[in-house]
């Protein structure tokens, strides 16, 4: 169960509006039976069993919550399907060779546009590779001997299918008009109240940054930091709480590596990119957006495990940045710092579990307003008014502990350390209060 279904499921508040995913899925955070199955995976490749070790494989592959991967063993060959957002894998493995298939999408006719686009594309991949089916399907394949597939081997090489194929499909489409889509994935259907609360919401998001920095109270040329701060955490909970697809998913991605490029441009010029980037963005008719809003299973996580002192590094290189812009009196510039370190972690990163569902917790304090809009009201705010709720939050933290208390026995959060003055000041004070603590995993 995820953490917004647990924080829901604690509220007094009800709703008719079914609860929606938010963020990137991470397959980091396996429970012991999969791990075990990995072991068994391990030890029975290496004793030539190679399809009782793929069987346990998938079991280690497997998301009960997200009923991802299927598979079968009869009569001497094990067939499987994988689903990664949305597309479908198919697959099968027997003693010899193993392969792995995916299709991206159909052409009437040969193009030279994509055609090229596919080829290029393939000097990228490590272990698949682009090509045409005979009823001229854009698909990915993968394919090895089985002395030659390991578990470690086969589990990057799928990921590497999955990934691109789930990125690729919804980008050549709308790119290229001549291709037509492949359905073939367990595609859930956003509500259309959920699609009007996203879309309202990037738009008024995207425009309430950008009249922020129009009357310019920090000055372009000398503070080009603030700005940045607020842009880039604007990607980052956009990303996070409206969960985009397709187009949009990419234009996100594509602002965040621009902006983290050596490519030699000042902040003020890569300012200047991010922003016409967002007016493209919601420049885009309505129905475009609709279009990609959709719920789908995942298998592979594309954020990076970490420990926590990564986290606790970023914290003390970014937080004390948010000093200035606090004592000035420029509170939505002081929190786009702690938003920032916030969404760009989750978008970037694994880390412990208690960790991640304590940045996670980030959101619905500092947007009760988008929840409440999704029928997911939290209770962290007092009835009626804008001050925090100290009891709610102190009891959100200590049942996010208490889940991981298992796994994290001498977790601890100094919730006494909270300010609840302003949302900035809570802000800085949560995400000190997240850098001390010492998440210490229980011995097997």
């Amino acid at each position: 169960m995820g953490l917004f279904d647990r924080l829901f499921r604690s509220s007094s508040r009800q709703t008719r509006i079914p609860l929606v995913k938010l963020g990137r899925y991470s397959d980091s955070y396996k429970k012991p039976s999969n791990y075990e199955a990995w072991d068994r995976s391990l030890r029975l490749f290496d004793e030539g069993k190679y399809l009782e070790s793929y069987r346990e494989f998938f079991h280690y592959l497997r998301d009960e919550e997200e009923d991802n991967v299927f598979f079968s063993l009869e009569e001497g060959k094990l067939s499987f399907e994988i689903f990664q957002g949305s597309k479908k894998m198919e697959g099968f493995a027997t003693t010899e060779n193993i392969k792995c298939e995916a299709k991206i999408a159909r052409s009437q006719s040969l193009n030279v546009g994509f055609m090229r686009r596919l080829i290029e594309k393939n000097f990228m991949l490590k272990y698949a590779r682009f090509a045409l089916d005979p009823q001229n399907n854009l698909t990915i394949v993968f394919d090895t001997f089985t002395l030659d597939g390991s578990p470690y081997k086969l589990y990057f090489a799928l990921k590497e299918v999955a990934t691109n194929a789930d990125k690729l499909d919804d980008l050549l489409v709308d790119e290229f008009k001549i291709l037509q889509q492949i359905d073939n994935a367990k595609i859930q259907d956003v509500p259309a109240e959920h699609k009007e609360v996203k879309y309202a919401y990037i738009k008024s998001q995207i425009e309430r940054v950008k009249s922020g920095m129009q009357p310019d109270p920090v000055r372009k040329d000398q503070f080009p930091g603030g700005h940045a701060y607020s842009l880039l955490n604007l990607i980052y909970k956009l990303d996070y709480l409206t969960q985009p697809e397709g187009y949009m998913m990419e234009t996100l991605e594509r602002m965040h590596r621009v902006y983290f490029s050596n490519d030699g441009k000042s902040t003020i010029e890569k300012n200047q990119i991010l922003c016409k980037e967002f007016d493209k963005l919601i420049a885009r008719p309505k129905e475009e957006f609709f279009k990609e809003m959709y719920q789908v299973s995942f298998t592979f996580g594309i954020t990076i495990p970490v420990n926590h002192d990564r986290i606790v590094t970023f914290i003390d290189s970014e937080l004390h940045h948010m000093d200035w812009y606090l004592d000035n009196n420029y509170p939505d510039t002081a929190l786009a710092i702690p938003g920032y370190i916030v969404g760009y972690s989750l978008f970037n990163y694994a880390p412990p579990k208690p960790i991640r569902e304590l940045l996670q917790l980030f959101y619905p304090i500092c947007e009760p307003d988008y929840f409440r809009a999704l029928g997911m009201d939290f209770n962290l705010h007092d009835p009626g008014a804008r001050a925090l709720n100290k009891k709610s939050i102190k009891g959100m933290i200590e049942a996010i502990l208490e889940e991981n208390k298992a796994a994290y026995p001498k977790l601890h959060a100094a919730t006494g350390s909270l300010t609840y003055d302003s949302l900035p000041a809570f802000a800085k004070s949560y995400l000190l209060m997240i850098r001390n603590m010492d998440p210490v995993k229980a011995l097997d």
